[in-house]
């Protein structure tokens, strides 16, 4: 075998053992979201912060910002405020505690208050969005799950078409690898799990097909987002804590943009007691 016929055995290899690890990753992280979004409470709110923190990390070490004590402190203790807040039903309190967090940024964080600022009003908006989402005790799960498996559904669909169809790249200057036929997968799965929950008559079919569409792009925006801010600092992965998926930043970029836009949304049509309520029941 000639040289130049070995580079594409080892890179497909490579992407077979990539595909392996974000698999096995997959299957034991998603049970475990999945067990804890179900508990709810402290459980789930627990969780949240957690990774909200994590978020705000990654954006730091992306930005060259995480050496700066005097902006990892005061946002990573926004965040678990607003954490803390929200598990005593304090959604006022949280959203004044975020402010005040961006505020401190803002005054502390010199040449780069734009970046730093921006990566806590990412995490938080996240967190609080996670949150409130599951919040209603009669619809919070189920919506919820709605808008894990549209985000899922749609990384997945798009995963395979991308690599099995090909063809035209979406916007190669951001994200070189993404391709049209990849959305169009991804979009298509999307409304697959719409339809299962209307079946099930979880919510109406009309708006319920429209609602997984919306999220379904919105979700790969927010994909493409995160992949526009790593090309701006040369960076491939936000970390390496998950194998296969590189960082938090990395595998939830597409619902930290889904579940943001979700709440909004169901809070305008059910206020922040009943947006689960408000994305749900038509």
């Amino acid at each position: 075998m000639t040289e130049r016929e070995a580079a594409p055995a080892a890179t497909s290899e490579q992407g077979s053992r990539n595909l392996v690890m974000r698999v096995v990753a997959a299957l034991v992280l998603a049970p475990i979201a999945i067990a804890l979004a179900y508990v709810g409470g402290i459980a789930w709110s627990l969780l949240v912060t957690l990774a909200a923190i994590g978020l705000f990390v990654e954006w730091l070490m992306i930005t060259g910002l995480a050496r700066e004590l005097r902006v990892v402190a005061p946002g990573v203790a926004a965040l678990a405020l607003v954490g803390l807040c929200l598990m005593a039903s304090r959604n006022d309190a949280a959203l004044v505690v975020l402010v005040a967090g961006i505020i401190v940024l803002a005054l502390t964080s010199g040449a780069q208050r734009n970046w730093a600022t921006a990566g806590l009003l990412y995490a938080g908006a996240a967190e609080v969005a996670s949150i409130l989402v599951r919040l209603d005790a009669a619809k919070g799960f189920a919506a919820l799950i709605f808008v894990l498996l549209v985000v899922w559904v749609t990384d997945i669909g798009g995963y395979f078409a991308g690599r099995s169809v090909g063809g035209p790249k979406l916007w190669v200057r951001v994200s070189p690898k993404k391709t049209w036929a990849g959305a169009i997968g991804g979009f298509v799965a999307s409304l697959i799990v719409a339809g299962g929950f209307a079946a099930f008559e979880i919510g109406s079919t009309g708006p319920l097909l429209l609602l997984g569409a919306g999220l379904s792009v919105i979700s790969q925006l927010g994909d493409l987002f995160e992949s526009a801010v790593k090309r701006r600092f040369g960076v491939k992965d936000s970390s390496h804590i998950i194998p296969g998926h590189g960082g938090l930043l990395d595998r939830l970029d597409g619902f930290v943009a889904a579940v943001i836009v979700a709440a909004i949304f169901g809070f305008l049509r059910g206020g922040a007691d009943g947006v689960g309520r408000g994305l749900m029941v038509w």
